[in-house]
């Protein structure tokens, strides 16, 4: 019996043997992977993988799990597994032919780290067969990962941030009205109505005399009501026209005024009387509005009214007299203080300026200890203007400062929940890597100037790389250029590039990954060169770059990154 069971045992074990060593390592040549090289988009690696299992290979009993392994340096990370089985196995799984063999491809995903830039992506495959349990050699299948996207990182440190801009006007526009009325069908200028022309007359003579005032012109518009013929009406309005003008001039030149004056009637007053009776309470006005909007013809218009006899006695006494006038206007400019003033009071005397007065002075200096100064100032003075609270996120952004700036807009918007501000506060959720917080914000940032640039950063974030290109626009950014050449368009970027307003040591860098990706050793070498002068610490990022990885054996290069 013991004879028997010993041998039983040891053939079995050669059987199982036997099984276990025809399923022996797998050849590269079986595997594509697509991409080549991995690429992080949106935070993740993809990857597909077509893989073979050859004729005659896998066992009619096996279950085989393949698992894709991101390795690295100290560390891994591993994807979800795909299982297959024999044609004798009675599971759920593909399966794969022993004679012929079988196709398959694997979809996955790992979720992006720094420490993956160099890297390798391996399959492990797990056999089972009965009760034996074993591994066969694993297989690299690709390399990776190029971390071009991850960028974004840093260029938001270029971005755009919104101003909580000024409303300063240096000039602005006012005028002063007065009005002279007559009797119907009469031209005269009344001794009761030259209190309103020497009212006027006074107006002119105060802005001609205040040194930041300066009289643009002066108005004469004369009218008649719309009772009456239009030729009575027409010379009607004229004689009204004349009259006031020449008593106008007459005062000028009293007080030695010069003022240009334009003058023009109107014979029949219709767009006048409509407002009137629009704005009334009398009877059947809706009646009356309804013919002036059926007839264009002033005849029929002044018949139509006049056969409502109940309520024409009403126009002749409340609407009609209102509209036998002229009316006299007087536009001036008011003429604000010079750039140097403002800029002197900002530093010397802020009290006695604006709030916008207080914004602009802060636009008049590129020093940005000045603007913080001055944006100070203002938060000081006008602390329920949500402005001062955003510039001075904004400086802080511009200077890295994420926090302080974070601090600085949740200020202002506490103040005003402003478009400028939901903006802003989107860019620094994206600078810290929160693309769920940045997209919540962009929702209430419509109006803002730099909305699009900021959504071109959240695409580029997302992975959304031609969505990206569509919002930056013609943006002349470091992000703008990322979108650009992550959506392959090297000329475009390039161009982009070269018009970045402030320049930094990632516009160097990504002109060298230009010049990579288009062959250009001349353009990597020196645009790279620039990058490391301005920042040391891109050394270590270029020399593990895959994207100059056909530069790694480079003298140049290296001569660089060293």
């Amino acid at each position: 019996m013991k004879r028997f069971y010993l041998p039983f045992v040891m053939m079995m074990l050669a059987m199982l043997t036997s099984c276990a060593s025809k399923m022996g390592e797998l050849s590269p040549e079986y595997f594509t992977v697509t991409p080549q090289v991995l690429e992080a988009v949106g935070g993740k690696v993809p990857a597909t993988i077509n893989g073979k299992f050859p004729e005659k290979y896998f066992n009619k009993k096996a279950i085989v799990e393949v698992t894709p392994v991101l390795r690295w340096q100290g560390g891994e990370a591993k994807g979800q597994p795909a299982t297959f089985q024999g044609e004798k196995v009675e599971a759920n799984n593909q399966t794969i032919s022993y004679k012929m063999g079988g196709n398959y491809t694997m979809r996955t995903s790992f979720d992006y780290r720094p420490e993956m830039a160099k890297s390798e992506l391996y399959l492990d495959f797990l056999v089972r067969i009965g009760s034996k349990v074993f591994n066969i050699p694993s297989v690299k299948v690709a390399d990776g990962v190029i971390a071009t996207s991850e960028l974004v990182n840093q260029t938001l440190e270029n971005a755009n941030v919104s101003l909580g801009a000024d409303a300063f006007q240096r000039i602005i526009k006012d005028k002063r009205e007065e009005q002279i009325m007559f009797l119907i069908q009469q031209a005269n200028i009344r001794s009761n109505q030259m209190g309103a022309a020497n009212s006027f007359t006074n107006e002119v003579k105060n802005v001609d005399g205040t040194t930041n005032q300066r009289i643009s012109n002066i108005e004469i518009s004369a009218y008649a009501s719309p009772d009456g013929g239009v030729n009575l009406n027409k010379g009607l309005a004229e004689k009204r026209q004349d009259n006031t003008a020449s008593l106008i001039e007459k005062n000028l030149k009293k007080n030695n005024i010069d003022a240009d004056i334009d003058t023009r009637y109107t014979a029949q007053d219709w767009e006048g009387f409509q407002e009137l009776v629009s704005k009334s309470n009398i009877q059947d006005k809706d009646i009356i509005l309804r013919v002036l909007s059926m007839y264009s013809d002033p005849e029929q218009r002044e018949r139509e009214i006049k056969n409502i006899s109940s309520v024409y006695k009403n126009l002749a006494e409340e609407i009609l007299p209102q509209l036998r006038r002229s009316r006299l206007t007087l536009n001036y400019e008011i003429i604000g203080k010079s750039d140097e003033e403002i800029a002197a009071l900002a530093r010397n005397n802020a009290r006695s300026l604006t709030i916008e007065e207080l914004l602009y002075a802060a636009t008049l200096t590129d020093n940005a200890s000045e603007k913080e100064t001055i944006y100070t100032q203002a938060s000081q003075l006008f602390p329920n203007d949500y402005r001062a609270f955003n510039n001075l996120g904004k400086l802080a952004y511009e200077a890295g400062d994420l926090n302080k700036a974070e601090t600085q807009f949740k200020r202002a918007a506490s103040i005003q929940d402003a478009p400028e501000v939901n903006n802003n506060l989107a860019l620094v959720a994206l600078a810290k890597g929160d693309k769920a917080t940045a997209e919540q914000y962009l929702g209430k940032a419509s109006g803002a100037k730099e909305l699009s640039e900021t959504m071109g950063n959240l695409y580029i974030a997302q992975g959304q790389y031609d969505r990206a290109v569509n919002a930056f626009g013609d943006a002349k950014t470091n992000s703008a250029a990322l979108a650009q050449i992550l959506a392959k368009d090297y000329n475009k970027a390039r161009t982009t590039l070269e018009a970045v307003e402030r320049p930094d040591a990632y516009t160097d860098y990504l002109k060298a990954i230009v010049g990579a990706r288009t062959n250009n050793l001349q353009m990597v070498t020196t645009n790279l060169r620039n990058a490391v002068d301005k920042q040391p610490s891109l050394k270590q990022l270029a020399a593990s770059d895959l994207e100059f990885s056909k530069y790694f054996t480079n003298a140049d290069f290296t001569n660089i990154v060293r």
